[in-house]
């Protein structure tokens, strides 16, 4: 379980087949020296388990799924990636609770500045556009946000100076892809809901 505050950006170092399938190595100085072999970590809000930790180094092993449900596949070296370790049990809670289960990878539509803020619009697939409430949580590259506006294909969230500074969206850019996870609570409400409906008949 993550929180969706991001810790560190890393940064992509390779990302490869090897004869033990996909893998992803990053750079992350600050949040390795506390991290161990097993520990899970949410790269661009996907959970992903480090394989090996050494001199700021985290490798980590990618299934097909990942790749094909994510953003991960379009990394490149060099690539900021936004970086949170799970959350402790005695840690504080600042966003919202994030699974690091991504729902998909969309496009991003506009990313403009208005003011000292920026106002970032991304796709809203169809099956997923009734997890999208206003004012709901949302996750995007891992980040915990609010969504501010839904339009017919689209959704909308602020990003205020410290978010933008802070995270892999100060190098986004309309075009690219961001992974989304919707609130946890709108599903199991979606999953439980028709139980309740079939008791009241």
């Amino acid at each position: 379980m993550f929180t969706g505050l991001i810790e560190e950006v890393g940064r992509v170092l390779w990302i490869r087949a090897t004869e033990r399938g996909t893998q992803l190595q990053l750079a992350a100085p600050l949040i390795s020296k506390d991290l161990r072999k097993g520990d899970s970590v949410s790269v661009n809000g996907f959970c992903l388990t480090a394989r090996t930790i050494r001199d700021g180094h985290i490798t980590f092993d990618l299934l097909e799924e990942t790749l094909d449900r994510t953003n991960l596949r379009a990394l490149r070296r060099d690539s900021p990636v936004n970086l949170e370790r799970a959350l402790a049990a005695d840690g504080r809670l600042g966003g919202h609770f994030v699974q690091g289960h991504v729902d998909c990878a969309v496009r991003v539509l506009s990313f403009e500045e208005s003011g000292a803020d920026h106002r970032l619009e991304v796709e809203l697939p169809n099956d997923f556009a009734h997890y999208a409430a206003p004012k709901g949580s949302v996750a995007l590259n891992g980040v915990s946000l609010t969504i501010a506006e839904i339009l017919p294909a689209s959704f909308a969230v602020w990003i205020i100076p410290h978010t933008r500074r802070n995270t892999n969206f100060a190098k986004l850019q309309a075009g690219e892809l961001v992974n989304v996870e919707f609130d946890i609570i709108a599903k199991y409400i979606e999953r439980m809901l028709p139980r309740v409906i079939a008791q009241a008949e």
